[in-house]
């Protein structure tokens, strides 16, 4: 098979799952079926000198960039099939509008688990041998970059679904039987381009172990002319009074939305232009457009008045192209409505959706049958939902206009949805929003005006005196039963690859907390006594624990800083009247472990200060922030909930940007 010959990744030739009906190429969703009533199979010979269509050195949408896009070329497609789109619009139309059910939000954990404990939570439960099409966020990227030369960043990290969390979906059904799962993405670059994207991405290697179908859903007549050609443009009839009367479907898509299940499995981010980018504005990846050819290099004309508006630079005229577009994604979405959206946040990421990131300290998972619910809730867990900045800057819409046209379309009330799962308790506080819109403003707050805490929240175990033996040995039961909570992030939100955990438990006399560190090159004067405090220990490798007693006084907190051969150093912070007390005691107890061959680190410390000892009792939730400096050249300064920008300099003493510790119960 050639590189141009198809643009189906068969994950192991001959030893793919149940789902292919020749080793060679994609199965068919239902192939002995006859076609129903919605999709209509009507053969027509493909033209034989198609050709694809070369990017053009002038992008039509190069200066909005809001998605890759190409100047109109070639001749109009030739489609191959014909969809009822009429039908399918009033049966999604039916479905969304009655569809109130609730959604489910999960926290913690790693991608993996997520990914399978929110199919188990969320994917109703069909027969074995439904065919199931699973469409991650894999095409919305910034291009490819080369990490080295780019502070790590490989183009790809937090832009795409993470092929971990689709390998959690994927065993999910597994587990309940099914063989017939594919995943599948829409494309709008070379066939090249798809091919390096799943390799650099990990879906390729996902895909090939777990036994499973990767398809690129497009077509030009010169892919995908092998086998069932998933990536074949349909033309959907009944579409002339919407805002997409050019649209085109993936047969792949068609016949799972006629015959099967379709799970869209977006990336919980924010978007430059869309403001959130989950379920609602992944659908731009479903479909095509006849306009010309390819069809798959069409998408970008959903937005397609935004170059002109903000060539203009007329905020009334870019709020309009939003609305536009918003309606469109709507109008794509009454034809290819998913049956589920199960969403990755792990982490949720804000900023513009691609270079500019601010991840979010907590790994959640978001799920439901009604996209615009999901949308809904998800805006919310990135501080978008009910925004008065945002309202500010886009005319009075308090949310992403596609949230609110979804809701408008189906008469969904979006202001209270029901939301189970235990990670729901996440919305009970405003939520840090971090926008940069593609229209000169960006929105920044450590979670909204009225807010006493930020929504990053680590949770600390009740214990009794005695249960925690401050030894660095960490092996006390209750450490296994207190939450974990993993970073690495640096102070301005970017993430690092350097681990670092914490778990929390107090008794009515001390707060208990263990820090578990990865990379650890122990940057350390160890020639210093540990049992003398040691003043700049900031300069050198440490952990620093801010907590405040009173809520109400974010700006008065003890600084505790620890090393990881024991060094220390406790001070009193009054942001208020600009004061700070070295001779404050923290009253600590500490005790340090090292494994220099793995580069790991426990630190252990009890703080019984009687300004903290007070402030301990159930349901309690105490402004908190963590910290961690590691090495020499570079330097590191990383942050469980970062305090800056990408760009400025860190300052952790930042009380707006601290998160808050909540005090649990007993656990027994």
């Amino acid at each position: 098979m050639s590189v141009n010959s198809s643009r189906v990744l068969v994950a192991v030739l001959g030893l793919l799952c149940a789902s292919c009906g020749n080793a060679n190429k994609t199965a068919p969703v239902d192939a002995g079926s006859p076609a129903s009533s919605a999709v209509a199979s009507s053969a027509v010979a493909s033209s034989a000198d198609a050709s694809p269509a070369s990017p053009s050195a002038s992008l039509a949408d190069v200066v909005a960039t809001a998605s890759p896009s190409w100047e109109d070329a070639g001749r109009p497609v030739v489609t191959a099939g014909e969809v009822d789109g009429a039908l399918l619009r009033a049966r999604h139309r039916a479905r969304l509008a009655k569809d109130r059910s609730p959604v489910t939000v999960l926290a913690g954990g790693p991608p993996l688990e997520l990914g399978q404990r929110i199919c188990e939570a969320s994917v109703p439960k069909r027969a074995p041998d439904t065919p199931i099409l699973l469409k991650p966020n894999i095409g919305g990227f910034e291009w490819f970059k080369d990490p080295k030369a780019s502070g790590g960043d490989d183009g790809l990290k937090n832009r795409i679904t993470q092929p971990e969390f689709v390998r959690g979906v994927v065993r999910c059904l597994k587990a309940r039987g099914h063989t017939r799962v594919t995943i599948a993405e829409g494309w709008g670059a070379k066939h090249a381009d798809w091919q390096r994207l799943v390799r650099a991405s990990g879906y390729e290697a996902m895909a090939r172990e777990e036994g499973v179908p990767l398809v690129a859903m497009d077509d030009d007549g010169v892919f995908d002319v092998e086998g069932d050609r998933p990536g074949l443009p349909m033309k959907i009839k009944g579409m002339a009074d919407s805002g997409v009367p050019t649209l085109l479907l993936p047969k792949i898509l068609a016949e799972h939305l006629e015959r099967g299940m379709f799970i869209s499995v977006p990336k919980l981010k924010a978007h430059r232009f869309g403001v959130v980018s989950i379920a609602l504005k992944g659908m731009q990846g479903t479909v095509m457009s006849s306009d010309a050819a390819p069809a798959f290099h069409q998408k970008w004309r959903t937005h397609r008045e935004l170059s002109a508006a903000l060539k203009s630079g007329s905020r009334s005229e870019y709020v309009r192209a939003l609305e536009l577009f918003a309606e469109r994604m709507i109008d794509v979405l009454e034809v290819s409505a998913p049956d589920v959206v199960l969403v990755d946040g792990a982490p949720g990421v804000g900023g513009d959706g691609f270079s500019k990131q601010w991840p979010a300290s907590d790994n959640v998972a978001v799920g439901g049958t009604n996209p615009v619910l999901v949308d809904r809730v998800g805006a919310q867990l990135l501080g978008l939902w009910d925004h008065d900045g945002l309202a500010k800057e886009l005319s009075g819409h308090r949310t992403s206009p596609l949230v609110e046209a979804g809701a408008k379309r189906f008469g969904l009330d979006i202001q209270k949805p029901e939301v189970r799962g235990d990670g729901a308790s996440l919305l009970e506080q405003r939520r840090p929003a971090h926008l940069v819109g593609m229209a000169g403003f960006e929105i920044h707050d450590g979670g909204g005006a009225g807010a006493s805490t930020s929504s990053r929240e680590a949770r600390a175990l009740r214990v009794e005196e005695g249960d925690v033996r401050v030894d660095g040995h960490a092996a006390d039961p209750a450490w296994a039963l207190a939450p974990a909570l993993d970073w690495s992030t640096d102070h301005a939100g970017k993430p690092t690859g350097v681990r670092t955990s914490a778990r929390f438990a107090w008794s009515p006399k001390a707060l208990y907390v263990l820090f578990e560190l990865d990379s650890a090159g122990l940057f350390v004067d160890r020639a210093r006594p540990v049992a003398e405090e040691r003043a700049k220990l900031y300069e050198e490798d440490c952990v620093e624990l801010f907590v405040a007693p009173d809520p109400a006084h974010r700006g008065r907190y003890a600084e505790v800083e620890i090393g990881p051969f024991g060094h220390f150093f406790d001070l009193w912070i009054d942001r208020e009247k600009k004061t700070s007390d070295v001779a404050w005691s923290s009253a600590p107890t500490i005790a340090t472990r090292r494994d220099e061959a793995k580069r790991k680190v426990w630190i252990e410390a009890r703080v019984a200060a009687p300004e903290i000892a007070r402030a301990l009792a159930p349901g309690a939730k105490l402004p908190l922030a963590l910290y961690r400096m590691e090495g020499k050249s570079p330097r590191s300064y990383l942050a469980w909930s970062p305090p800056q920008r990408p760009g400025e300099r860190p300052n952790f003493h930042v009380p707006d940007a601290f998160g808050a510790l909540l005090l649990g119960e007993a656990s027994r």
